[in-house]
């Protein structure tokens, strides 16, 4: 017969306290409603952008592209044999502290701008301003010069 030994029990218990570590999560899930034809129609995706990747819960790749109120219809990047009404989908968009920062620097070839404004390549800057003030120009000489020479 085996006898039980509480202190055995207890010492058990003990180290798995220690060892548990809590994590926290927010991810943006919703929930399959319809799926056919290659859309899928979710629900509960309310941080969805357009054309951000989704996974389902099968492994397959969507694009949001109909953002709706209440729900987001989006397009399957393979067959969706296997998604079904009420499969969860993930928003795959990493957060903030996830990203990779910009650490390179864009010349943007006009010395004014390269002067007054630091650029990182990948980062988005917006261009504002009047009618034919040069916001094309700008944004044409910045592509041009990013050109490698070799």
């Amino acid at each position: 017969m085996v006898k039980i030994r509480p202190d055995e029990i207890s010492s058990v218990i003990r180290q798995q306290i220690e060892q548990y570590t809590q994590e926290a999560q927010v991810v943006n899930v919703g929930t399959v409603l319809q799926v056919g034809d290659g859309i899928a129609r979710i629900y509960g995706l309310q941080k969805v952008m357009s054309g951000e990747l989704l996974e389902f819960q099968d492994g397959t790749i969507g694009v949001a592209l109909n953002l709706e109120t209440d729900n987001v219809g989006a397009v399957l990047m393979g067959d969706g044999l296997k998604i079904q009404e009420g499969d969860s989908v993930k928003a795959t968009a990493p957060g903030i502290i996830a990203r990779r920062s910009v650490y390179e620097p864009l010349q943007t070839g006009l010395v004014s701008i390269d002067a007054m404004i630091p650029i990182g390549r990948g980062q988005r800057e917006l261009i504002i301003g009047d009618r034919q003030t040069g916001k094309t120009a700008v944004a044409t000489d910045t592509i041009i010069n990013q050109k490698v020479v070799t």
